[in-house]
C-alpha cells in the first residue's frame, strides 16, 4: 500500500503513540544517552574537597535523560514522516508504521508538535532548577539541527556525518545546560563530540549498505551508494579508525578521565575491530549485529566506565 494513498485506520492515541515508539526503536536512545551522561559528570559542579556535588545530581539527570530521549524521538519520527514515500518504496522500509499507512501523516506531525514541546519544556526545567535559560534558548535551534539529517541524503552523500554531527550534539548539549562556564575549561566534551561523529558516520555507513541498490535506483545519496560495497567498508574504518584516535586524545587531556576510561578505549577498539571482522565475513547478514549490539555495548562501556572513573576518582 503507497503512503500517499493509504488510510490509516481509527486508533486510540495511546495506540498511536505506542506504534510509533515501537517503529522508531526507543532503545536506540543507547547510542547518544551515554555520551550526555558522560559530559554531565565531566562539567559536573564539585564540593570544596573536589568530589562531585551529588546533591542536585537526581535532578540534573532526570532532565538530561528526558531532553535525550525527547530529541531523539523527535529526530527519528522527522525521518520517518519525511520519508514515508521513500520508505514505501523500498523493500526493507515499507512496513514501518507512516509508510505502510498504519499512521497518517497528520498522526506524524501531531506526534511531532507533542514531542518538542515535551522537549522545551524538559530545557526549561535547567532554568526553573538552576536558573540556566540557555538550553531553552537553544532548543529550537537543536531540534531543527537534528531534523535535518533526515533531508541530507535527497542532496549529498555525506549524510552519515550530518548523522553524526546530530549524535555528536550529546555532550556539548549537555555541558551547556549542567555548567556552560565551564566548557572552556574541558576540551574533553569537544573532542568526545569528533568522535561521536565520525562513529556514528561510520556505523551509519555500514547500515546503508543495505540500502545500495534501492538508494542508486532511486537517486538518493550515501557513501555505499557513490562508492560502492568495497571502498564504504574502507571509509567507515577510517571513519573508525579516527574515532579512536579522537578517545584517546580525549583521554589524554582530561583532567577527570583516568584509567577506567582508558581500558573502556581497550575495549572499545576491540569491539570495533570485532564489527568489522564480522562484516567482512558475514556480509549483509552481519549488519544487524555490527549496527545495533556492537555500537550500544562501546555507548555503555565507554559511558558508563567513563563517568564511574570520574565518581570514583
Amino acid at each position: 500500500m503507497n503512503a500517499n494513498t493509504a488510510q490509516a485506520p481509527t486508533l486510540s492515541w495511546t495506540k498511536r503513540v505506542s506504534i510509533a515508539l515501537a517503529d522508531i526503536k526507543l532503545a536506540h536512545s543507547v547510542f547518544a544517552l551515554p555520551f550526555a551522561i558522560l559530559a554531565t559528570f565531566i562539567v559536573a559542579p564539585t564540593t570544596e574537597s573536589g568530589s562531585i556535588d551529588f546533591s542536585d545530581l537526581p535532578i540534573t539527570l532526570t532532565l538530561i535523560i528526558l531532553a535525550m530521549v525527547f530529541a531523539r524521538t523527535w529526530a527519528m519520527l522527522v525521518n520517518r514522516v519525511a520519508d514515508m514515500n521513500l520508505d514505501a518504496e523500498n523493500e526493507r522500509t515499507k512496513r514501518r508504521a507512516f509508510a505502510s499507512g498504519q499512521l497518517s501523516r497528520r498522526d506524524g506531525f501531531l506526534l511531532l508538535s507533542a514531542t518538542a514541546i515535551a522537549f522545551v519544556v524538559t530545557t526549561a526545567g535547567f532554568g526553573f532548577f538552576y536558573n540556566n535559560w540557555l538550553p531553552t534558548q537553544l532548543s529550537i535551534p537543536v531540534l531543527a539541527w537534528i531534523g535535518f539529517y533526515s533531508f541530507t541524503k535527497r542532496f549529498t552523500f555525506l549524510c552519515h556525518l550530518f548523522l553524526g554531527g546530530a549524535l555528536a550534539t550529546s555532550p556539548i548539549a549537555a555541558a551547556i545546560a549542567i555548567n556552560p562556564s565551564l566548557l572552556p575549561e574541558t576540551p574533553e566534551v569537544f573532542t568526545l563530540a569528533l568522535m561521536v561523529l565520525l562513529w556514528v558516520a561510520g556505523f551509519d555507513i555500514i547500515y546503508a549498505l543495505q540500502d545500495l541498490e534501492h538508494d542508486r535506483s532511486a537517486n538518493l545519496n550515501s557513501i555505499p551508494a557513490k562508492f560502492g560495497w568495497k571502498s564504504a567498508i574502507w571509509i567507515a574504518r577510517l571513519f573508525h579508525l579516527v574515532a579512536l584516535l579522537a578517545l584517546i586524545y580525549t583521554w589524554s587531556i582530561s583532567t577527570t578521565l583516568s584509567k577506567l576510561f582508558l581500558i573502556a578505549i581497550f575495549l572499545t577498539a576491540l569491539l570495533l575491530i570485532y564489527e568489522h571482522i564480522i562484516l567482512a565475513q558475514r556480509g549483509k547478514a552481519g549488519i544487524p549485529i555490527a549496527f545495533f549490539t556492537l555500537n550500544g555495548i562501546i555507548s555503555l562501556t565507554l559511558g558508563v566506565m567513563g563517568s564511574l572513573d570520574i565518581v570514583l576518582s
